[in-house]
């Protein structure tokens, strides 16, 4: 898709979002071209800056030879073990759980491309610590879906707060109803892109 295409919409339906468009420079969204290894990344990375995540990350393939471990290597090491690297408790036993969810076939990477963004999120969601934010990270930024509204994100909500000048953003459904007032469907990827821009901030993700 032409990205000029999603601009013009929403530029045509948002003044506000015209002027962040107007001041920001575009979005580049790139699909991930290995989807399991992106979300074991997620996971590592979940409340850690990115520099924190990087060093992990390095650390967690060096028990593997510094080669990206398959779901059947993963399971073989201890849960202290990835404790010693600097992987948490909760974050071991999650990427063990999403690699025993690839094994028996109950993430199948192979066909999300297929699927919806709400299949996608109850596929994944069914994981241990993967929620619907870390989904719509993934959505966003690894498979390149251009209509993701993250609403549980806090930058968005601050952003809508600074830029529509509204106070009720907390309240629920109160994203959804800005991003269906405005007619962000179907960029709302690229509008939440903005809106992060706009904070000078973009969320941390592989």
């Amino acid at each position: 898709m032409n990205i000029q295409t999603a601009l013009d919409h929403l530029s045509d339906n948002d003044p506000i979002m015209a002027i962040l468009i107007d001041t920001y420079p575009a979005p580049s969204f790139i699909a991930h071209t290995n989807y399991y290894q992106a979300l074991v990344e997620s996971i590592i990375g979940q409340q850690l800056s990115v520099k924190a995540a990087a060093a992990i990350r390095d650390r967690f393939v060096g028990l593997f030879d510094d080669v990206f471990p398959t779901p059947e290597q993963i399971i073989t090491i201890d849960v202290e073990v990835y404790r010693s690297i600097g992987l948490s408790r909760p974050k071991a036993r999650y990427i063990i759980d999403l690699a025993e969810h690839v094994i028996d076939g109950r993430v199948r990477f192979d066909h999300l491309d297929a699927l919806s963004n709400q299949e996608v999120i109850d596929e994944l969601t069914a994981v241990k610590g993967i929620g619907a934010w870390t989904v719509h990270m993934f959505l966003m930024f690894c498979m390149g879906r251009l209509d993701v509204l993250p609403v549980g994100d806090l930058g968005i909500r601050n952003a809508i707060e600074k830029n529509y000048e509204l106070d009720f953003v907390g309240a629920s459904g109160a994203v959804e109803n800005v991003a269906k007032h405005y007619s962000w469907h179907p960029y709302e990827s690229i509008a939440s892109y903005y809106l992060w821009q706009s904070l000078e901030n973009k969320p941390a993700v592989s």
